[in-house]
């Protein structure tokens, strides 16, 4: 499998899965910040290490009313602040070629949504831009077919591609999670997550405002790590029922730190087994 670094972690590493985990989009500086620190605490008591996730600006919303951000150049600013200050890589999504050199400058990784996964001219800039790339699968993709997606990026000469299984449509309003698909993108060489919250998304589904099924985000998880992701994908936030985006899908903060601990355990078990 494909090996490389971002900053001072290891992908894939065998002794904890990759954790990118953070809200949906910057609401504020004080939000952001509450959720890095948190994270941080994670971090020096479980000893993992996470990549921290906030969308400097939504895009793709369901309704022309929808919340899109504080600002650009202030969201940017705030994931910055948070590398620094935490020293912690941070990731957020672009959507047209000119956000990658924008974004650039600020993050350490880049993400390509769901719906963009096939378009060439995002994929070649973020190769070009050197940064790391997570891809999500789209909800209407095969998962063998991200392959291809993947060549994209890598044909810049930029091999630090990461994959994303987030679900598939399955009829209107809904989402499944096919797991053979984890292992079907892991046949491509590159290291497997696993979008715990947006797999669990039921797009669309509450008048112009997606819904979700949360409850479902642990025991999905568990068999996302069974079956041998690399990484986990979360969407957090200090109170998700005042979340201005994906309020039905996004994890309490301060449930987190169990799920971690709980999901680091089952890893282990999984990896150890590997090895017998």
């Amino acid at each position: 499998m494909q090996k490389f670094s971002i900053g001072s972690l290891s992908v894939p590493d065998d002794s904890s899965p990759l954790f990118i985990a953070g809200p949906c989009v910057i609401e504020s500086r004080a939000m952001a910040m509450e959720t890095a620190e948190e994270l941080q605490r994670i971090t020096e008591t479980e000893g993992v290490h996470f990549i921290f996730k906030g969308s400097y600006r939504k895009a793709n919303r369901s309704s022309s009313s929808s919340f899109t951000g504080i600002g650009d150049i202030e969201a940017l600013e705030v994931l910055d602040e948070i590398r620094q200050t935490y020293k912690m890589p941070v990731i957020t999504d672009v959507h047209e070629t000119k956000d990658v050199t924008l974004a650039a400058r600020y993050v350490d990784v880049l993400q390509i949504p769901a719906f963009l996964c096939r378009q060439t001219e995002l994929l070649v800039a973020a190769g070009e831009s050197g940064l790391a790339v997570n891809i999500k699968k789209g909800q209407f993709m095969a998962p063998e077919d991200m392959v291809l997606a993947a060549a994209k990026v890598a044909k810049t000469g930029n091999g630090r591609v990461m994959l994303t299984e987030r679900g598939s449509s399955f009829g209107y309003h809904n989402l499944v999670v096919d797991f053979r698909g984890v292992a079907k993108m892991a046949e491509s060489g590159y290291p497997v997550l696993y979008d715990a919250t947006h797999s669990l998304q039921l797009p669309s589904a509450g008048q112009g405002v997606s819904g979700g099924e949360r409850n479902y985000v642990m025991p999905l998880a568990k068999a996302a790590v069974a079956v041998g992701v690399n990484g986990l994908f979360f969407e957090i936030h200090p109170d998700p029922s005042k979340a201005l985006s994906d309020a039905a899908t996004q994890v309490a903060l301060a449930d987190f730190s169990i799920m971690v601990k709980q999901l680091l355990h089952l890893y282990r078990c999984v990896h150890s087994l590997h090895s017998l």
